[in-house]
């Protein structure tokens, strides 16, 4: 291999890794990029008006908020992983009952950037 060959293979390796980089620092945020395609802004109504189901455990609730942090198993209809994250909770109330360590079964939407639990058992 030439220099400059090394060269631009040098400079492709690092434009991939910096754009790696900067989606792994955005986190879910990554997940909410932007599009003109019609198709891909179709897709995000569906996505927004859509029923998720979820499994977890609840870590913290702010219920004057109306706030649940849940470790929630992996979410196949959006392609998540295990992980833990908050959720509005629709009904404030609701998270008032809720206490960590509680096992529970949940549907949600996205509403916005939010996502809400809508149900919980």
């Amino acid at each position: 291999m030439n220099r400059s060959s090394i060269t631009l293979v040098s400079m492709a390796v690092s434009v991939v890794a910096s754009g790696l980089a900067v989606a792994q620092s955005t986190g879910m945020g990554s997940m909410d990029m932007k599009s003109t395609d019609p198709n891909d802004q179709a897709m995000k109504q569906q996505t927004t008006s859509a029923s998720h189901k979820g499994a977890g455990i609840v870590k913290s609730v702010n219920a004057a908020d109306g706030i649940v942090t849940l470790a929630h198993e992996p979410v196949k209809s959006l392609n998540w992983p295990a992980m833990t994250m908050s959720f509005k909770v629709r009904d404030k109330p609701l998270a008032g009952k809720l206490k960590p360590g509680d096992k529970v079964d949940f549907t949600f939407i996205r509403s916005g950037n939010d996502y809400v639990i809508t149900g919980i058992k």
